[in-house]
């Protein structure tokens, strides 16, 4: 037998003062039957009695009879016939109730043994839920709707035009992509993305202490010098020869091997796992490579301070690479977009004419430009359909199904909001694929280059997500309810 929860403790003993009120109310209903059955009879009784004194006296007056009868004699009287009255009703029988006796010095678990006795008396049968037995047929009825409505999976019930809504948002986004986004550096919004990175890295630094360039210099290239000079790190290693030869790196590729530089979770853990451990980790041919470098000292007098300064040295590198190195000819190499560092393990398969792996083929991708700022200008098409999307479904469920604003939310759980962005999205993505399957002409490096991995990632967790559904639907909603239980509680506590 399962042990119990003090929640279900809570719940029996509820169960059993609602069969000690349900019994008390029917109790009070056999009472108040028992007095009318009383005073029915008594007014019966009245009724024969009046009719039998009537009768007695017609037959004295009748037969001239004169009783002479005394105060006494009269209350003797009167006292045998309400004696002989109270018998000739019937008397109906009225159990007693059981109870549980609480006193002051009886505890929780002393009134819990209570209930368990009390239970075993009644036939009170614990097994099953006490909450289901806690709620009337209508209350049962009105919360399993409620959690069929609210709090259950629910198929997307969508019509032709939401589908048709759907594929124009996702073209429009597929447009944008194909005819604006193109090679890393080249294209319109590459360019465009680029500059806004080279903007930004001037103002982090200028927040830093940066007071602008020299007269001559590129104010791009002094704030990312005057960034490396003040964010220094100590796995912060340029080709192979800085590591002794123990793999080939290059500059081209060093930001994308060091699994430090990768601006995610990940590069947050190896950067400050390097700066407290001195080591340095990167990938290559899908391993794993750990190597030690000089003394690295954190500032900071404990362990939060010194992680607060390794966390402020992560974000400030980044910040120095992310527009390519202060020397770089050109564009530069900058830092990966978020996780696609870890693609590096993926060291299977043969591509292209040298039969190379497919973590081999990542590598050459990012050298040829495919870093955080292209990702940024991939990610330009991707929002333009999401928010094209959204906005149309709400404009639609307030014009044409005449919805109230509230109800008009565009949250991404809505069955009928997440089928048409996996269809706004598929759009997106089937001419992203085909115009990367056309202009590559087979080769690997030129497709994955012309192709939209924000687009397909996005693509992938809203098919996760549909499939998810599909296979639940119906079931409840666990992530709803505890979101449910959070805001009620948040209510309850700000109330």
């Amino acid at each position: 037998m399962n042990k119990k929860t003090p929640l279900i403790d809570q719940a029996q003993a509820q169960l059993v003062q609602k069969h000690q009120l349900d019994t008390a109310q029917r109790q009070v209903g056999h009472l108040g039957g028992a007095l009318d059955e009383i005073l029915g009879g008594q007014a019966e009784n009245s009724q024969e009695l009046e009719l039998m004194l009537a009768q007695a006296e017609a037959i004295i007056t009748e037969s001239h009879v004169v009783f002479e009868v005394d105060a006494q004699d009269a209350n003797l009287v009167d006292s045998s016939l309400y004696v002989q009255s109270y018998e000739m009703l019937a008397r109906p029988t009225i159990e007693t109730l059981d109870y549980i006796e609480f006193t002051d010095g009886v505890d929780w678990q002393g009134y819990l043994d209570q209930v368990d006795a009390y239970a075993n008396r009644n036939q009170i049968d614990f097994r099953q839920d006490p909450f289901r037995d806690l709620m009337s047929v209508s209350q049962r009825i009105a919360l399993e709707k409620r959690i069929k409505d609210e709090f259950s999976f629910k198929g997307a019930s969508c019509d032709k035009y939401d589908y048709m809504l759907a594929g124009a948002c996702g073209l429009i986004g597929g447009l944008i992509d194909v005819l604006f986004v193109g090679l890393p550096g080249q294209g319109v919004l590459p360019k465009f993305t680029d500059d806004m990175t080279d903007k930004a890295v001037q103002k982090f630094a200028s927040w830093n202490g940066w007071t602008g360039p020299r007269e001559g210099k590129d104010p791009a290239a002094s704030a990312i010098g005057f960034l490396e000079r003040r964010y220094k790190v100590n796995y912060d290693h340029r080709h192979g020869g800085d590591v002794g030869g123990s793999f080939n790196m290059s500059t081209r590729n060093h930001h994308l091997k060091s699994l430090a530089h990768s601006p995610d979770l990940v590069g947050l853990f190896f950067s400050i796992l390097a700066q407290f451990t001195s080591t340095a980790h990167f990938v290559d041919n899908g391993k794993l490579i750990s190597i030690d470098t000089k003394t690295f000292e954190l500032k900071g007098s404990n362990l939060v301070s010194k992680l607060f300064s390794g966390f402020v040295n992560w974000l400030g590198h980044l910040f120095s690479d992310v527009a390519g190195s202060s020397g770089a000819q050109e564009r530069g190499s900058g830092i990966p977009i978020p996780f696609y560092s870890l693609l590096q393990f993926i060291n299977v398969g043969e591509f292209g004419q040298h039969r190379q792996t497919f973590a081999k083929v990542a590598v050459q991708v990012f050298e040829q430009g495919y870093d955080f700022r292209h990702g940024l200008a991939l990610a330009i098409p991707v929002l333009v359909s999401e928010l094209l999307t959204r906005v149309t479904w709400m404009a639609k469920r307030r014009f044409y199904h005449k919805r109230s604003w509230a109800e008009c939310m565009p949250i991404a759980n809505d069955p009928e909001l997440r089928r048409m962005l996996l269809i706004a999205h598929g759009v997106l993505c089937l001419m992203d694929g085909a115009d990367a399957a056309i202009r590559s002409g087979g080769n690997m490096i030129q497709f994955l280059l012309r192709s939209n991995l924000v687009a397909w990632i996005r693509f992938g967790t809203l098919a996760l997500k549909e499939l998810k559904a599909w296979c639940q639907n119906g079931r409840m909603d666990v992530e709803a309810v505890d979101a449910y239980l959070e805001s009620e509680y948040r209510r309850l506590l700000l109330g």
